[in-house]
């Protein structure tokens, strides 16, 4: 069975649209609900439920001031990738695929760059979120970077002409 160029246009259309739904409900649920999220990033950035090393815990962040900023820049990009993801959504269905497939990567790396360098790579290793039990994102981050990089494969296997 072979894939055909339209199934693949249409492949990259409803995968983009799909991350692009699953962030704007992120985005949203974190402007709405703002204080589930906040007390996340403040114990992550705090290291107050890791082991609490002491060779470790001079890179907690503890200033209430910090954690929230963080927090904010955090839903800012969400809802810029999101905005990106939407609109290279819709060059996907009007099939302007150069700049469709443009769009949709800066958006997917965006939200790469947020759940693995942001949430994996800093949250996990550097405030040793791994270390904790109550407020470990690993699990969703891996999630959410594995879907974007799948769907940034798709984006980029649809041909230019279909």
């Amino acid at each position: 069975m072979t894939t055909t160029p339209r199934t693949l246009h249409l492949a990259a259309t409803l995968l983009t649209g799909t991350v692009a739904l699953y962030i704007v409900l992120v985005a949203f649920g974190n402007i709405t609900d703002f204080g589930t999220n906040q007390q996340f990033v403040r114990h992550v950035l705090a290291m107050d439920t890791t082991f609490k090393d002491e060779d470790l815990m001079w890179r907690a962040v503890t200033s209430k001031g910090l954690q929230d900023a963080a927090y904010v820049a955090i839903i800012v990009w969400e809802t810029v990738a999101a905005l990106v993801l939407i609109y290279g959504t819709w060059l996907w269905f009007r099939r302007d695929l150069a700049r469709a497939r443009r769009f949709s990567t800066y958006g997917l790396l965006m939200l790469m760059l947020l759940f693995g360098a942001g949430f994996i790579a800093i949250g996990g290793e550097w405030f040793a979120m791994w270390q904790s039990g109550d407020w470990n994102g690993l699990d969703a981050a891996t999630r959410a970077f594995l879907f974007s990089g799948v769907v940034l494969i798709v984006n980029h296997l649809a041909p230019s002409d279909s």
